[in-house]
């Protein structure tokens, strides 16, 4: 492709992704000023539309990028866009408002992700399996209560309330704690068995009550957790956009952003290292072959926990999208340490 095709096609789509209306020859003449004729122009839109980059919707109308132009605009045409010191701020600023807990990071990543792309966002929390024991401890509730805390390495937290067995005093459910910790501690949750924990019975007390009762409550803490959580954000912003006024479009969309484990398996297909963009038909999943993915994962102490994306039409801003991903990419996992998690 030749420079004066690059720059025509670049200038269709980005006008395409501002109005959601087709391109002619003599919009992209008077908005761009390429310096050649909208008859020039309208030559090279037909040689583009031979070689696939763009589409007619009708004959009367303009043109509209393809798959395959997307593609090319993403890989080849957009220069990078990083973010002003003003939207980090703006970025930073939120989560010391909004976060109090870990289970609001990823919510409130969610929301940060719809509000600033204006498309559905779908933040993959860590799995626990993934991530190693750090520590468990008791807090007291009251006379007859307490809370029972497991923590993971990535800063993961489960908590219930228990109820202290009779004849139980504080100070033993501290001990069963510190035992417990002492063989656990740096060992994956996947790894956590229940012969494992019976091995460690003689070195917490030799009661077989008490020893049962903790057992069940490590068990079942780490129950809760041995699958991946996908929180969204910005699901009814999906109906703003034109290409989604077709009821059977959002129907089949909506339906899949209910399917968690569906949205799971999705996230997962495309890990890697940096900002990964798929269009259309690329996606795996025939209820987005009209939408485009741009997902990055992040990491905690250079382990990869997790997974932000934004979800949204073909004709999504590519260049601010990325950059906003590109920003989470390198920073989710410092804004999770940071706040203590």
């Amino acid at each position: 492709m030749d420079e004066r095709k690059r720059k025509i096609l670049q200038a269709i789509i980005d006008d395409y992704i501002s109005t959601a209306e087709p391109v002619g020859s003599r919009t992209i003449a008077r908005k761009y000023n390429l310096g050649v004729s909208p008859a020039t122009i309208r030559n090279e839109m037909a040689d583009l539309e031979l070689l696939g980059y763009l589409e007619q919707p009708h004959t009367s109308a303009g043109r509209i990028p393809s798959a395959k132009g997307y593609r090319f605009y993403v890989d080849c045409l957009l220069a990078p866009q990083p973010l002003s010191e003003k939207e980090i701020a703006l970025i930073e600023r939120w989560y010391q408002t909004k976060v109090r807990r870990l289970e609001e990071v990823f919510q409130e990543t969610a929301k940060i992700l719809s509000r600033i792309t204006r498309n559905i966002s779908l933040v993959l929390a860590p799995q626990l399996s993934q991530c190693a024991f750090k520590y468990m401890q008791f807090l007291p509730l009251d006379e007859r209560r307490a809370i029972l805390v497991v923590v993971s390495d990535t800063g993961f937290v489960e908590n219930k309330i228990i109820e202290i067995p009779e004849g139980i005093g504080f100070q033993e459910l501290q001990k069963i704690a510190g035992a417990i910790n002492e063989r656990l501690a740096g060992l994956a949750f996947d790894r956590i068995k229940s012969s494992l924990l019976r091995e460690i019975k003689h070195d917490i007390i030799p009661n077989r009550a008490l020893f049962e009762t903790a057992l069940e409550f490590i068990k079942d803490a780490l129950a809760v957790e041995r699958k991946d959580r996908v929180y969204t954000g910005g699901t009814t912003q999906v109906l703003d956009q034109p290409e989604f006024r077709d009821v059977d479009k959002v129907r089949g969309l909506l339906a899949m952003l209910e399917e968690e484990q569906l949205l799971v398996d999705i996230l997962h297909m495309r890990e890697s290292d940096g900002v990964v963009v798929t269009i259309g038909g690329e996606n795996k999943y025939t209820g987005i072959h009209d939408c485009s993915m741009v997902q990055a994962t992040y990491r905690v102490d250079g382990q990869v926990v997790g997974t932000v994306a934004v979800l949204g039409p073909t004709r999504m801003e590519y260049g601010r999208i990325m950059s906003v991903l590109e920003f989470m990419h390198r920073h989710l996992g410092q804004i999770l340490k940071k706040y203590g998690i």
